[in-house]
Parts: C-alpha cells; structure tokens; sequence
C-alpha cells in the first residue's frame, strides 16, 4: 500500500474491489487504530440500551407523564420511537462513514465545521455529564431501599458518590469489562421492564385496555390536547442513549456495519420495552384516579409491593439498582469517549492530558475520570443547595441533547444538498434525503415541546430549561471566540463530500457525480 498523508495519520490506499478493515477505514479519515476492537455488536446494542434505558426512564417519569396527561400519555411512547428511529436512520448514514469515537462531535465536525462541531459538543458534554448526575442521583435511592436506609440528603450524596466510583473503576478495567456490564445491564433491564411488565399485564391487571383511551379528567374544564402536548416528555426523555453506540466506535468490531444496526435495535428494543413496562404499571395500579391526580408522586414501589410481594419488591430492587449501575457506567464511557475525540483534535484545554490513552487497559481513563469528577462535584452542589435543585439542574439536560442531534441532522441535510451520498456500508440509498428532512422536521417539533416555559408562575421553574442552555450555550460561544480553539486544530472538517468519494473509490464503486478526493492528490 501506499501511505498518503491524511490529518495525524498514514493513509493506505486500499486496491480497488476490496472492502476496507477497521483500521484502514479510520486511517482513511486520518487516525490510527489504537483502541482494543473487543466490542461485538451485542455488547454495542447493550451499551446504547443500557444507556437509553427505559427502566430508569419509565420510573422517573411514570409520575409526571400520568399527572400531566393520564393513561393516554403512552401514546408517547409510539411517537417519539418513530421520530427518534429517523434520526437514528441518519446517524447510521453517518457513523458508516465516520466510525470515529466522540459520536457528535466527529459527526458534526466532518459534516460542516470546526466552530460547528464546538459548539454541538460543548453542548452535548454538559447534558451527559449532568445525566450522568441525574442518573446517580436516581439511583441512590434504590440502592437506599434495598438495605432499608433512611433517603436522607446525606444519604443521597454518599450512596451517589459510591454509584459514580464504583462504574469509573469498572470502566478502568477496560472494553472488555464494560461490554460484559453492559450485558449483565440489558438482561436486568430486559427482565426489569418486559418480565415485569409482562407480569403485571398477565396476572395483575386491575384495570381495562380501554383506560388508555380515557384522560381521566386530567385535562379539567380545558380541551385535552393541552394535557397531552404537556405529557410528552413521557416520551421524549426515554429515546435517547442510542447515540452512545457509536461514541465508542473505535472499540467495534466491524464498526461501519454493526453500529448502525445496534442503533436501530435500541430503538426497537427501547421501545416496546418501555410499552411494556409503562402500560403494566398503568393496569396493575390499584388507584389509578389518585396517580392522575398527582396525589401519589412515587407510585411504582406501591405497585410492585402489591403485586409482587416484599421478597418480589426486592428482587425488582437489586435488578433496578444492576440496570442503574449498568447506565451510569455507559454513560461515563460514552462521555469519556466524547471528551477524549474532543481532545486528539486540540480543541479543548487540557488537551494533552485528556486524549492520553491507558497502556494496559486501552481506554481514555484521564477523561473518564472528567466525566465522573464533574458529576461528582455536581452532587456536592446539589447536597448543598436548596430543595429541587436536582430537577432544575437537569430540567436543561433532556434539550441539550436534542439540540445537538439535530445538529448532526441539519449538517447531514446541509451536505445532502451539496451532492453528498454516504458511503458507509449503510446506506439509505434514494430515501436518504426525505428521511433527513422528516428527522429535521421531527427534531424541530420536539425541541419546541421541551423548550416551551411552564406556566406555574415561578419565573426559575418556568424557564429552566431555556435558561440552563443559555448559560451552556455562552459559556461554549465565549470560550470559542476568545481561545479560538478551532484555529488551533489542523484535524480535518467538512469533507464528508469528499470522503465518500474516497471510500467508493478505494472500493471500486465510484459513481457518477463523485470528486476526486483532494486527499489523494
């Protein structure tokens, strides 16, 4: 082979007809192999399941989404799955061609730019790392039901804390260990969410299929498609995670064709798992009327202790404190694989240390310990600070996230329009362009619902979403136009055009219409 500068790395030029191996594709787009490529795509999928989780998602919102719009707010469930699958069909687009680690942040930067992607991660980073709180948060208090402690606030800080140390120092161990946790997490959840839900549909149903159809009086004197629009996060907070499938590309096997596949089975496993789950906790609760009245804000322990018994309550525990466990690590590792692409550019302080790489262990262990320091410090404000400060730190979280998925969708659109047709082993082929433009359109929808001020009257809870991607939004924009660290990163940006051109032509498979790659000359 023939090695061809190309970014930081030694670019082999493949003989036409053959199809390229992992390594040669990412030396391709300019990096050297360096990860363990331990990662099937079994572990991949239980990566961004465990990730997305709908354990963790029904039961934190299970409350809120029957307060706010009654047993019909299920139907959420089906319309975010299908909005989110579109998306997800443009991401496999995406990371077929640019099997890269980061996820966001190489997408968005190989699809417009460098200031572009800047800002899609910076957002991005801070809505996992305060997940990666919220989650830990959660999570502590099964882990205080299951040895019977008191969820006090020091509770909360410390059981938190041994969630957070305990999936660093599972993550430190390697792929290897984070893929088998990652399984053990998807069988917990797997039994957690359609075993349980199964149950509960089957053998405790209290209530008739119809009930779905019936708001419950939730919506008052006023017409219902309010409530219903007012329930969406049900929805809405559920189908993300899937994105964490290709944060760790470089780590898959067969990366180009697997990760897209993982992508699309999280959303369908996803799914109905949360169907599941969310509608046998809908037919087993013995006081449905005093749920959608908000009267009970925490329901689901009631419903488990009344339908599967003390000793059935705390086997359901220790599986949600695996499946809590099991997200918490996922996240770390997707955040840290963020953070680490964000550093081998340059394009962030520290960037040095954050892209150093363990010897033994393979993994960017310097920025996983960012990515459990900051939600760790996190904790420690939240301990201090008043009462709700957890929902209004977070409150941010659910949006930034999908800001800066649409990011990579409108850049996806944007190139579509320039005459790129990916080249990844995944391909939409001619549906391409209008399921980019349905996914933008759906994005568009969804960011509107969550961006939407309440209307309680309390200026901080009514705006705290719009508010916290302010502040993460200026901070990023600020230190952009000061530190310039665009300027100072000679990695490669906007040339999704001309990779695919590349790629085909190293497979022999140029068409009509393709560049001849500036990257070859």
């Amino acid at each position: 082979m023939v090695p061809i500068a190309v970014g930081n790395a030694q670019t082999p030029v493949v003989p036409p007809g053959k199809d390229i191996g992992d390594g040669e594709h990412l030396a391709v787009l300019g990096y050297q192999d360096t990860f363990e490529r331990s990662m099937s795509l079994w572990s991949n999928f239980a990566l961004g399941f465990t990730y997305l989780s709908p354990l963790v998602g029904v039961y934190s919102l299970f409350a809120i989404a029957m307060s706010s719009g009654g047993p019909p707010s299920v139907f959420w469930i089906l319309i975010v799955g299908a909005g989110q699958m579109l998306v997800a069909l443009v991401f496999g687009e995406v990371v077929s061609q640019y099997p890269i680690h980061g996820g966001i942040y190489p997408w968005t930067r190989r699809l417009w730019g460098r200031r572009y992607a800047w800002m899609a991660a910076w957002i991005y980073i801070w809505a996992m790392i305060v997940t990666i709180t919220s989650v830990a948060q959660f999570g502590s208090g099964f882990l205080a039901s299951l040895f019977n402690f008191e969820l006090t606030r020091e509770a909360t800080l410390w059981l938190s804390v041994v969630l957070l140390v305990v999936a660093l120092a599972l993550n430190f161990t390697g792929t290897r260990t984070l893929g088998r946790v990652a399984r053990i997490g998807l069988a917990a959840e797997l039994v957690g969410v359609i075993a349980v839900g199964l149950y509960l549909l089957i053998f405790q149903r209290k209530q008739e299929f119809g009930i779905f159809f019936d708001s419950m009086g939730v919506q008052g004197d006023q017409p219902y498609a309010a409530a219903f629009m007012g329930a969406a996060l049900a929805g809405l907070f559920l189908f993300y995670g899937f994105e964490a499938c290709g944060d760790v590309a470089e780590e898959v096997t067969d990366a180009a064709r697997r990760i897209p596949r993982a992508m699309m089975m999280t959303i369908v496993v996803g799914g109905v798992s949360a169907l599941f789950s969310f509608c046998g906790y809908v037919l087993a609760a013995p006081n449905l009327q005093e749920i959608v009245n908000g009267d009970d804000a925490d329901p689901i322990p009631a419903i488990l202790e009344s339908t599967l018994g003390p000793i059935g309550a705390k086997f359901f525990l220790v599986i949600a404190l695996t499946a809590f466990l099991s997200c918490v690590l996922s996240l770390q590792a997707a955040a840290s694989r963020l953070i680490f692409s964000f550093a081998r550019d340059g394009m962030m302080p520290g960037h040095r240390w954050l892209s150093q790489v363990s010897g033994a262990a393979k993994v960017p262990t310097n920025a996983l310990i960012v990515a459990c320091s900051i939600p760790l410090a996190l904790c420690v404000i939240i301990y201090l600070g008043p009462d709700g400060l957890l929902t209004q730190v977070t409150s941010f979280a659910v949006l930034g996230i999908y800001v800066a998925f649409q990011s990579v969708v409108l850049a996806a659109l944007r190139q579509r329009m320039k005459g790129w047709r990916p080249a990844g082993p995944f391909s939409l082929g001619a549906a391409g362009f209008v399921i980019n433009v349905a996914a933008l359109a759906y994005g568009i929808f969804a960011m509107v619902l969550l961006a939407l001020p309440g209307s309680t009257g309390d200026f901080l809870a009514d705006w705290t979403v719009l508010i916290g991607l302010a502040i993460v939004s200026g901070t990023g924009l600020l230190y952009l136009l000061l530190a310039r660290p665009d300027a100072k990163s000679t990695a490669p940006s906007g040339d999704a055009v001309e990779i695919a051109a590349l790629l085909r032509k190293h497979q022999g498979a140029t068409a009509p219409g393709d560049v001849e790659s500036p990257l070859r000359k």
